[in-house]
């Protein structure tokens, strides 16, 4: 019977030698790619596919005292994770950044108190790195009984409270807002309503903050109604605002599910979109488009905010302090408004 001699494993050396880099490149490379040039690293990334190489993440760990892994946290109910493509984008774009540093993500959902409990005590554990906190309320205390356990934590938006000591990445969200009431105003609708997102939240916050500063002596609270981001929100949202029987010639919705919702209650009361009401939203995620008529949206960087996060968790497991990222948010005009 012949003897099949089994293949040496690929070593950071031999990606060196087919990448013509050192292996100290090779290395900054996998430990996430600072101080090298795109040059290099592009070399070494296709030396790692041709020579088949992967980190023996179980002896780095012994040796760096790392798992070599970051956790992403939603703070939201599970059902979200699959019905909302917000979350799903920002998931998408977590994974892709660690995985360009051979890293590995572990998703952890915590909707409830009970589940936010276990997660506290699996990340505090050692488990992983660090945390990437998403859609966290400033009711559930994570970011604070995070930090207190001393684990690394980004969160995504601004943490309410905690703006000025915690590593946070966000959009312009009180600068989106007043943007989208200028081209709405634009296009000469006046009676305009807001469906915000909830308070305890950065972006349900300062949507809605936004929204009031461009209104102006327009604002009308009576047109202003709290979701919760999903799509049922906005359908009883509108149908509140709708009951009350004042004029409404425009709706700003905090969420694309939430402006969908709004969609379909105005045609529940026999109204027209954009012909009676047009109807704005907030993310671009991918369900705008798939809309009737497509929805007019501002739309978030999500590949950006995902790198952005990676980015800051990783300065953190480094020793470095806390940085804040605001992004710009784009508007996207498409048929409903």
């Amino acid at each position: 019977m012949e003897t099949v001699t089994p293949r040496p494993r690929p070593t950071i050396s031999d990606v060196a030698v087919a990448a013509g880099v050192s292996s100290a490149t090779v290395s900054r490379v996998l430990n996430g790619g600072h101080w090298v040039s795109e040059k290099a690293r592009a070399a070494v990334e296709e030396a790692v596919r041709s020579t088949g190489y992967t980190a023996n993440h179980s002896a780095r760990s012994l040796v760096t005292g790392k798992a070599n892994s970051f956790a992403f946290l939603l703070a939201e109910d599970t059902a979200l994770l699959f019905s909302d493509p917000t979350f799903s984008n920002l998931l998408r774009g977590a994974t892709q950044a660690l995985a360009r540093r051979s890293m590995t993500l572990v998703l952890l959902v915590a909707g409830s108190e009970p589940e936010r409990d276990s997660a506290r005590r699996y990340l505090a554990s050692g488990h992983v790195d660090g945390v990437m906190l998403i859609s966290s309320h400033q009711s559930d205390r994570l970011i604070e009984s995070l930090t207190a356990a001393g684990v690394p934590t980004v969160v995504c938006g601004v943490p309410l409270g905690r703006e000025a000591d915690a590593a946070w990445v966000a959009v312009d969200e009180a600068g989106s807002a007043k943007e989208m009431v200028r081209y709405l105003r634009s296009r000469g609708h006046r009676r305009i309503a807001l469906l915000a997102g909830p308070q305890d939240t950065s972006g349900g916050l300062f949507r809605l903050q936004g929204f009031r500063e461009e209104m102006g002596p327009d604002f009308d609270p009576d047109l202003v109604e709290i979701g919760d981001w999903g799509l049922r929100s906005g359908v009883a949202g509108m149908s509140r605002i709708l009951a009350r029987g004042k004029p409404v010639d425009a709706v700003f919705a905090a969420s694309d599910a939430m402006a969908a919702g709004a969609i379909r209650a105005l045609r529940q009361a026999g109204l027209r979109v954009p012909d009676d009401v047009a109807v704005a939203g907030f993310d671009d995620s991918g369900l705008a488009e798939e809309l009737d008529p497509q929805l007019t949206t501002m739309r978030q960087p999500w590949a950006d905010l995902s790198e952005q996060m990676v980015t800051l968790l990783c300065e953190l497991t480094s020793g470095e302090v806390p940085r804040h990222v605001t992004l710009p948010t784009t508007l996207v005009v498409r048929d409903s408004a």
